[in-house]
């Protein structure tokens, strides 16, 4: 299976309360206001929230998948994924809520204990 750009709108629509938003010429997907996924301006990866001490480990431990656009997300809390690499739609949702999680207000996200682990 190939992980497609309308694959990730359809899960990211899907997560309570996220919608989309142009910004930057690229699709954003956003809970309470805030981005929790971009797609890339190719359609060929999208950009998530990952703690900042985070995201070496998954680079180191998948390269192919995780990347990080040098000179532009040095200082945010923030990782790339290829989409190619994701697996499968399962771990396109697990990545996408993930991200999700660390963008929700917590009340919401503490309304959702089913996108809380994976």
């Amino acid at each position: 299976m190939t992980t497609t750009a309308e694959d990730v709108r359809a899960i990211a629509l899907s997560l309570p309360d996220s919608s989309e938003k142009l910004a930057w010429g690229m699709p954003t997907f956003r809970v309470g206001g805030k981005i929790f996924a971009a797609l890339g301006d190719d359609d060929t990866s999208i950009g998530v929230k990952c703690p900042k001490e985070d995201r070496a480990g998954l680079i180191a431990a998948e390269p192919a998948k995780f990347f990080i656009r040098e000179g532009h997300d040095d200082n945010y809390a923030w990782l790339r994924v290829r989409l190619v690499s994701v697996e499968d739609a399962g771990e396109l949702r697990w990545i996408l809520a993930d991200s999700w999680l660390q963008a929700a207000p917590k009340r919401l996200a503490a309304a959702h204990p089913e996108l809380g682990g994976g």
